[in-house]
């Protein structure tokens, strides 16, 4: 049987007590259930194989398109490794390359009409998975989760905007 208690001090420590995931368990669990609802999403819409993946190419590209090196400085990921993404992402019509206007022997990768909405369909569903926690949890809640991982990122000397590639 449990004792109830309206001791404030005595219910805080019963609550440090009980197990509780460490919170980048829980940042990475909510950020696993955003993809997997993303990528349901896209494919519901049209765009079929994007995968978590590729976002190491849609998230970096410049609109006017960007080198494959600059995808992999950009992504911290190796140039054979977005060389790969990039073939993937190819063969689905999402990229393409082209000769480099400022270097004709280097290629850029651009996204095709498809990819540009792709893009855009994967922002707008982002929107809309955030409007929907806001509607269930309320907006503000929203808004200083937001502010505390950007706080907990910039904390440690590593925050980026990540919609706008550098």
């Amino acid at each position: 049987m449990t004792k109830r208690t309206d001791d404030p001090g005595e219910t805080a420590d019963r609550a440090e007590a009980e197990p509780r995931p460490p919170l980048p368990t829980l940042l990475t669990q909510a950020k696993d259930l955003t993809v997997e609802l993303l990528h349901r999403r896209l494919a519901e819409q049209g765009f079929a194989g994007i995968r978590y993946r590729h976002g190491s190419v849609f998230r970096f590209i410049d609109p006017e398109g960007s080198r494959l090196t600059e995808l992999a400085e950009r992504s911290k990921l190796s140039k054979q490794a977005v060389g790969e993404l990039v073939d993937e992402l190819e063969r689905l019509g999402y990229v393409e390359r082209a000769p480099d206007p400022r270097d004709r022997r280097a290629k850029i990768i651009r996204l095709t009409e498809r990819g540009a909405q792709g893009q855009a369909a994967a922002a707008a569903i982002v929107t809309g998975i955030e409007q929907e926690w806001a509607a269930h949890l309320g907006a503000e809640r929203i808004v200083e989760l937001r502010r505390t991982v950007q706080d907990i990122i910039a904390l440690h000397g590593r925050w980026e905007d990540q919609s706008a590639p550098s």
